[in-house]
Protein backbone atom coordinates (compact mmCIF):
# COMPACT_ATOMS: atom_id res chain seq x y z
CA UNK A 1 0.00 0.00 0.00
CA UNK A 2 1.30 3.45 -1.03
CA UNK A 3 0.42 4.77 2.41
CA UNK A 4 2.95 2.14 4.13
CA UNK A 5 5.74 2.62 1.58
CA UNK A 6 5.25 6.51 2.17
CA UNK A 7 6.32 6.30 5.38
CA UNK A 8 8.72 3.15 5.53
CA UNK A 9 6.39 0.53 7.26
CA UNK A 10 6.56 -2.18 4.92
CA UNK A 11 10.04 -3.29 5.67
CA UNK A 12 9.61 -3.75 9.29
CA UNK A 13 6.06 -5.04 8.82
CA UNK A 14 7.99 -7.55 7.02
CA UNK A 15 9.99 -8.21 10.32
CA UNK A 16 7.02 -8.41 12.58
CA UNK A 17 3.14 -9.01 12.59
CA UNK A 18 4.01 -7.69 16.58
CA UNK A 19 3.69 -9.65 19.51
CA UNK A 20 0.65 -9.50 21.97
CA UNK A 21 2.54 -8.56 24.92
CA UNK A 22 2.69 -4.84 23.28
CA UNK A 23 -0.84 -3.76 23.81
CA UNK A 24 -2.44 -0.91 21.91
CA UNK A 25 -5.20 1.04 24.01
CA UNK A 26 -7.59 2.35 21.02
CA UNK A 27 -9.40 5.28 22.47
CA UNK A 28 -12.27 5.56 19.82
CA UNK A 29 -15.39 4.07 19.15
CA UNK A 30 -16.63 0.71 19.14
CA UNK A 31 -15.69 -2.11 16.42
CA UNK A 32 -17.51 -3.74 14.11
CA UNK A 33 -15.66 -6.96 15.83
CA UNK A 34 -17.50 -9.97 13.44
CA UNK A 35 -15.88 -8.28 9.98
CA UNK A 36 -14.26 -11.09 8.61
CA UNK A 37 -10.88 -9.14 8.22
CA UNK A 38 -10.35 -8.15 11.91
CA UNK A 39 -7.73 -10.77 13.69
CA UNK A 40 -10.36 -10.33 16.59
CA UNK A 41 -8.17 -12.68 18.45
CA UNK A 42 -6.19 -10.07 20.25
CA UNK A 43 -8.58 -7.46 20.53
CA UNK A 44 -9.75 -6.84 23.91
CA UNK A 45 -12.43 -4.77 25.59
CA UNK A 46 -11.55 -1.97 28.60
CA UNK A 47 -14.99 -1.42 30.00
CA UNK A 48 -16.35 1.69 29.83
CA UNK A 49 -19.71 3.85 29.10
CA UNK A 50 -19.89 2.45 25.74
CA UNK A 51 -19.41 -1.28 25.23
CA UNK A 52 -16.66 -2.89 22.52
CA UNK A 53 -19.24 -4.03 19.87
CA UNK A 54 -21.01 -1.98 17.90
CA UNK A 55 -25.21 -1.30 18.67
CA UNK A 56 -25.44 0.49 15.03
CA UNK A 57 -23.21 -0.55 12.10
CA UNK A 58 -24.01 2.65 10.40
CA UNK A 59 -23.12 4.76 13.31
CA UNK A 60 -19.95 7.14 13.02
CA UNK A 61 -18.98 5.79 16.48
CA UNK A 62 -18.92 2.56 14.53
CA UNK A 63 -17.38 3.26 11.44
CA UNK A 64 -14.65 5.50 13.24
CA UNK A 65 -13.16 3.33 15.06
CA UNK A 66 -13.83 0.26 13.06
CA UNK A 67 -11.61 1.96 10.37
CA UNK A 68 -9.31 2.61 12.76
CA UNK A 69 -8.92 -0.88 14.19
CA UNK A 70 -8.91 -2.35 10.63
CA UNK A 71 -5.45 -0.03 10.18
CA UNK A 72 -3.69 -1.47 13.40
CA UNK A 73 -5.37 -5.12 13.93
CA UNK A 74 -6.78 -6.35 10.44
CA UNK A 75 -5.39 -9.24 8.95
CA UNK A 76 -2.53 -9.08 7.00
CA UNK A 77 -3.38 -9.41 3.18
CA UNK A 78 -7.18 -7.32 3.44
CA UNK A 79 -8.14 -4.12 2.09
CA UNK A 80 -6.70 -2.66 5.41
CA UNK A 81 -3.07 -1.18 5.94
CA UNK A 82 -3.22 -4.09 9.11
CA UNK A 83 0.05 -3.18 10.45
CA UNK A 84 0.51 -5.22 13.97
CA UNK A 85 -2.07 -7.88 14.02
CA UNK A 86 -0.44 -9.50 16.60
CA UNK A 87 -0.11 -6.81 19.24
CA UNK A 88 -3.15 -6.79 21.48
CA UNK A 89 -5.47 -4.30 21.00
CA UNK A 90 -7.75 -3.12 23.53
CA UNK A 91 -10.34 -1.21 22.93
CA UNK A 92 -11.93 1.70 25.36
CA UNK A 93 -14.75 3.09 23.47
CA UNK A 94 -15.69 6.96 24.18
CA UNK A 95 -18.01 7.82 21.46
CA UNK A 96 -22.00 7.51 21.35
CA UNK A 97 -23.58 5.85 18.71
CA UNK A 98 -26.58 8.13 18.77
CA UNK A 99 -25.96 9.36 15.21
CA UNK A 100 -25.70 7.70 11.95
CA UNK A 101 -22.24 7.79 9.83
CA UNK A 102 -21.65 10.98 8.27
CA UNK A 103 -17.39 10.92 7.79
CA UNK A 104 -16.46 13.24 10.19
CA UNK A 105 -14.87 13.00 14.07
CA UNK A 106 -17.18 11.97 16.50
CA UNK A 107 -16.58 13.59 19.91
CA UNK A 108 -16.25 13.24 23.85
CA UNK A 109 -15.98 14.94 26.61
CA UNK A 110 -12.62 15.94 28.33
CA UNK A 111 -13.54 13.80 31.68
CA UNK A 112 -14.64 11.04 29.37
CA UNK A 113 -11.08 11.09 27.69
CA UNK A 114 -9.40 11.02 30.45
CA UNK A 115 -11.45 8.63 32.40
CA UNK A 116 -10.37 6.91 29.38
CA UNK A 117 -6.83 7.35 29.17
CA UNK A 118 -6.39 6.11 33.09
CA UNK A 119 -8.17 2.99 32.39
CA UNK A 120 -6.77 2.21 29.33
CA UNK A 121 -3.19 2.06 30.53
CA UNK A 122 -4.43 0.24 34.18
CA UNK A 123 -5.54 -2.36 31.73
CA UNK A 124 -2.15 -2.40 30.67
CA UNK A 125 -1.70 -0.60 26.88
CA UNK A 126 1.45 0.66 26.37
CA UNK A 127 0.76 2.27 23.65
CA UNK A 128 -2.59 4.95 23.04
CA UNK A 129 -3.95 5.97 20.31
CA UNK A 130 -6.20 9.00 20.68
CA UNK A 131 -8.40 9.82 17.32
CA UNK A 132 -10.70 11.89 19.15
CA UNK A 133 -12.02 15.69 19.15
CA UNK A 134 -12.96 16.99 22.04
CA UNK A 135 -16.60 18.71 23.04
CA UNK A 136 -17.16 21.14 25.96
CA UNK A 137 -13.89 22.14 26.63
CA UNK A 138 -13.75 23.87 30.56
CA UNK A 139 -10.87 24.38 32.49
CA UNK A 140 -12.14 21.67 34.69
CA UNK A 141 -12.13 19.22 31.42
CA UNK A 142 -9.21 19.88 30.11
CA UNK A 143 -6.93 19.61 34.03
CA UNK A 144 -8.28 16.24 33.78
CA UNK A 145 -6.65 15.23 30.81
CA UNK A 146 -3.52 17.14 31.51
CA UNK A 147 -3.73 14.79 34.39
CA UNK A 148 -4.44 11.75 32.72
CA UNK A 149 -1.75 12.64 29.62
CA UNK A 150 0.89 13.22 33.06
CA UNK A 151 -0.12 9.77 34.28
CA UNK A 152 0.43 8.16 30.98
CA UNK A 153 3.85 9.79 30.95
CA UNK A 154 4.77 8.41 34.73
CA UNK A 155 3.97 5.59 33.62
CA UNK A 156 6.07 4.80 30.35
CA UNK A 157 3.27 4.63 27.96
CA UNK A 158 3.65 6.34 24.35
CA UNK A 159 0.61 8.84 23.39
CA UNK A 160 0.01 9.26 19.99
CA UNK A 161 -2.83 11.74 18.83
CA UNK A 162 -4.30 13.45 15.79
CA UNK A 163 -3.81 17.13 15.13
CA UNK A 164 -7.20 17.74 14.32
CA UNK A 165 -8.71 18.43 10.85
CA UNK A 166 -9.80 21.75 11.07
CA UNK A 167 -7.23 23.41 9.44
CA UNK A 168 -5.52 25.98 11.90
CA UNK A 169 -2.55 26.81 13.34
CA UNK A 170 -2.76 26.35 17.13
CA UNK A 171 -2.71 23.42 19.96
CA UNK A 172 -5.07 21.91 22.07
CA UNK A 173 -4.85 20.44 25.87
CA UNK A 174 -3.49 17.19 23.97
CA UNK A 175 -0.83 18.20 21.32
CA UNK A 176 0.84 20.78 23.68
CA UNK A 177 1.02 18.13 25.88
CA UNK A 178 5.41 17.50 26.48
CA UNK A 179 4.94 13.73 26.00
CA UNK A 180 2.27 13.21 23.35
CA UNK A 181 3.41 13.03 19.43
CA UNK A 182 0.57 14.76 17.70
CA UNK A 183 0.29 13.65 14.48
CA UNK A 184 -0.57 15.96 11.29
CA UNK A 185 -2.21 14.00 7.96
CA UNK A 186 -0.60 14.05 4.12
CA UNK A 187 -1.01 13.01 1.30
CA UNK A 188 0.21 10.28 -0.92
CA UNK A 189 3.53 12.43 -2.22
CA UNK A 190 4.25 13.10 1.43
CA UNK A 191 2.53 16.74 1.03
CA UNK A 192 0.38 18.33 3.95
CA UNK A 193 -3.03 18.21 3.52
CA UNK A 194 -4.82 21.57 3.93
CA UNK A 195 -7.56 20.44 6.60
CA UNK A 196 -4.55 19.16 9.14
CA UNK A 197 -4.03 21.20 12.16
CA UNK A 198 -0.43 23.09 12.41
CA UNK A 199 1.62 24.17 15.34
CA UNK A 200 4.58 24.73 17.22
CA UNK A 201 4.10 21.83 19.28
CA UNK A 202 3.02 19.62 16.50
CA UNK A 203 5.94 20.85 14.51
CA UNK A 204 8.36 20.49 17.42
CA UNK A 205 7.34 16.69 18.72
CA UNK A 206 5.36 15.30 15.69
CA UNK A 207 5.37 13.70 12.54
CA UNK A 208 3.46 13.36 9.79
CA UNK A 209 1.82 10.44 8.32
CA UNK A 210 -0.82 9.44 5.45
CA UNK A 211 -4.38 10.54 6.06
CA UNK A 212 -5.87 10.94 2.64
CA UNK A 213 -8.11 8.48 0.71
CA UNK A 214 -6.57 5.71 3.10
CA UNK A 215 -8.57 2.43 3.19
CA UNK A 216 -9.56 0.09 5.93
CA UNK A 217 -12.31 -1.53 6.96
CA UNK A 218 -16.02 -0.54 6.87
CA UNK A 219 -18.51 -1.34 9.75
CA UNK A 220 -20.76 -2.75 7.53
CA UNK A 221 -18.76 -5.11 6.17
CA UNK A 222 -15.77 -4.86 3.05
CA UNK A 223 -13.83 -1.66 3.08
CA UNK A 224 -14.00 1.87 2.48
CA UNK A 225 -11.89 5.17 2.26
CA UNK A 226 -11.77 8.08 4.34
CA UNK A 227 -8.84 11.21 5.16
CA UNK A 228 -8.06 13.34 7.68
CA UNK A 229 -5.47 13.21 11.35
CA UNK A 230 -7.43 10.35 12.57
CA UNK A 231 -6.53 8.44 9.54
CA UNK A 232 -3.11 9.45 9.89
CA UNK A 233 -2.25 8.74 13.88
CA UNK A 234 -3.01 5.06 13.71
CA UNK A 235 0.18 4.65 11.00
CA UNK A 236 2.45 6.04 13.48
CA UNK A 237 1.08 4.23 16.50
CA UNK A 238 1.71 1.06 14.62
CA UNK A 239 4.95 1.86 14.04
CA UNK A 240 5.97 2.40 17.33
CA UNK A 241 4.11 -1.27 18.27
CA UNK A 242 5.76 -3.11 15.94
CA UNK A 243 9.52 -1.61 17.41
CA UNK A 244 8.40 -2.08 20.57
CA UNK A 245 7.62 -5.97 19.92
CA UNK A 246 11.39 -6.11 17.91
CA UNK A 247 12.64 -4.53 20.86
CA UNK A 248 10.68 -5.77 24.04
CA UNK A 249 13.15 -4.49 26.86
CA UNK A 250 13.45 -0.74 24.97
CA UNK A 251 11.71 1.69 27.45
CA UNK A 252 9.57 4.47 26.15
CA UNK A 253 11.93 7.21 25.84
CA UNK A 254 14.04 5.45 23.79
CA UNK A 255 11.45 4.53 21.36
CA UNK A 256 10.51 8.23 21.22
CA UNK A 257 13.85 9.31 20.93
CA UNK A 258 14.37 7.18 17.66
CA UNK A 259 11.60 8.50 16.08
CA UNK A 260 12.38 11.96 17.06
CA UNK A 261 16.22 12.11 15.51
CA UNK A 262 15.54 10.19 12.34
CA UNK A 263 12.95 13.09 11.29
CA UNK A 264 14.33 15.41 8.84
CA UNK A 265 13.47 19.16 9.50
CA UNK A 266 10.83 20.71 7.82
CA UNK A 267 9.39 24.43 7.00
CA UNK A 268 8.02 26.74 8.96
CA UNK A 269 8.66 25.26 12.18
CA UNK A 270 4.86 24.56 12.74
CA UNK A 271 4.98 21.66 9.77
CA UNK A 272 6.22 18.15 11.40
CA UNK A 273 8.44 15.87 9.59
CA UNK A 274 7.36 12.97 7.31
CA UNK A 275 7.67 9.46 9.95
CA UNK A 276 10.65 7.08 8.50
CA UNK A 277 9.52 3.89 10.94
CA UNK A 278 12.78 2.27 8.60
CA UNK A 279 15.02 4.62 9.56
CA UNK A 280 13.73 4.74 13.75
CA UNK A 281 14.44 0.73 13.85
CA UNK A 282 17.61 0.77 12.13
CA UNK A 283 18.13 3.54 15.23
CA UNK A 284 17.71 1.15 17.36
CA UNK A 285 19.13 -1.70 15.93
CA UNK A 286 22.33 0.79 16.24
CA UNK A 287 21.85 1.68 20.04
CA UNK A 288 21.06 -2.08 20.97
CA UNK A 289 24.72 -3.42 18.97
CA UNK A 290 26.27 -0.28 20.71
CA UNK A 291 24.76 -1.19 23.51
CA UNK A 292 25.73 -5.09 23.71
CA UNK A 293 29.95 -3.84 22.64
CA UNK A 294 30.16 -1.82 25.87
CA UNK A 295 28.94 -4.32 27.98
CA UNK A 296 31.24 -6.54 26.58
CA UNK A 297 34.27 -4.12 26.64
CA UNK A 298 32.98 -3.35 30.46
CA UNK A 299 33.43 -7.39 31.07
CA UNK A 300 36.44 -7.21 29.34
CA UNK A 301 38.29 -4.36 29.66
CA UNK A 302 41.42 -5.10 27.47
CA UNK A 303 39.25 -5.34 24.46
CA UNK A 304 39.19 -2.50 21.89
CA UNK A 305 36.78 -0.59 21.30
CA UNK A 306 34.39 -1.59 18.10
CA UNK A 307 32.97 0.86 16.00
CA UNK A 308 30.46 0.54 13.16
Amino acid sequence: MMGLELVKLLPLMEQTTGRPEVAIGLIDGPVAIQHPALATGNIREVAGKYGLTCARSNSAACQHGTFVAGILSARRGSAAPAICPGCTMLVRPIFSETNSGNGHTPSATPQELASAIVQAIDAGARILNLSAALAQPSVKGEGAVQSALDYAAQRGVIVIAAAGNQGVVGSSIITRHPWVIPVAGCNLQGRLLGQSNLGSSIGIRGVLAPGENITSLASEGGSVSFSGTSVAAPFVTGAFALMWSEFPSATAPELLCAVRETRRPSRAGIVPPLLNAWSAYQSMLNKEYTLNVDERNHEHPRRGTISR
